[in-house]
């Protein structure tokens, strides 16, 4: 019997996925101030702690730049047209980084982009977590199915602390008061327990 996944972040395997965090989608997305919170927190996790970041953004032309508040020093931004985000560039870039196993996924627009893009990486065979405080769409019905069937698929559904945490691993971790600062703020409610 194969040993089950059990999606284990450890920063030499992991990278980030930015997915089309743009000033387009601003007025339409659900809770976007909320995701755009928990989108810099993991850009600034992943320049503490070193780990690969990859952007993208849909129709960038049409559709604006990734959004001013998050810090994109440093990181390309692949433009698109396809919904997912694994473009050629992409895929070139992940053949570079061959070390890496796991995936971590958040941006907009859950149902759409990050939706494709997770089922094109476990078509791939990588571990995929999806932040859910850091995925949103124009509905919530879109985001919570999209998080459901995500899930079926096999894919990690996550939050943006628990990641952090569980890539540092311990409390002597040599960048865990820069992350812990991090976090010391709660994520922003993002509605994803408006039903409980």
């Amino acid at each position: 019997m194969a040993a089950q996944r059990l999606g284990k972040l450890l920063p030499k395997t992991t990278a980030f996925f930015l997915c089309d965090m743009q000033e387009s989608f601003r007025s339409s997305i659900r809770y976007f101030p909320e995701v755009i919170q928990v989108a810099k927190r993991m850009v600034e996790t992943a320049k503490i702690m070193d780990i690969p970041m990859i952007a993208t953004e849909q129709y960038p032309k049409g559709l604006g730049k990734t959004v001013n508040e998050i810090d994109m020093t440093g990181i390309t931004a692949y433009p698109k047209t396809v919904f997912s985000m694994l473009i050629p560039e992409v895929e070139e870039k992940l053949k570079e980084l061959s070390d890496v196993k796991s995936i971590v996924l958040f941006g907009i627009e859950a149902h759409v982009c990050v939706q494709q893009t997770a089922l094109d990486l476990l078509e791939r065979n990588y571990d995929v977590h999806i932040v859910a405080d850091g995925v949103s769409a124009r509905s919530m019905t879109d985001r919570m199915f999209s998080f459901e069937r995500l899930r079926q698929s096999g894919a990690f559904i996550t939050t943006s602390e628990s990641v952090l945490f569980g890539l540092l691993g311990n409390a002597k971790h040599p960048n865990f008061k820069e992350v812990q600062a991090l976090v010391k703020t709660s994520s922003p409610d993002s509605g994803l327990l408006s039903k409980v």
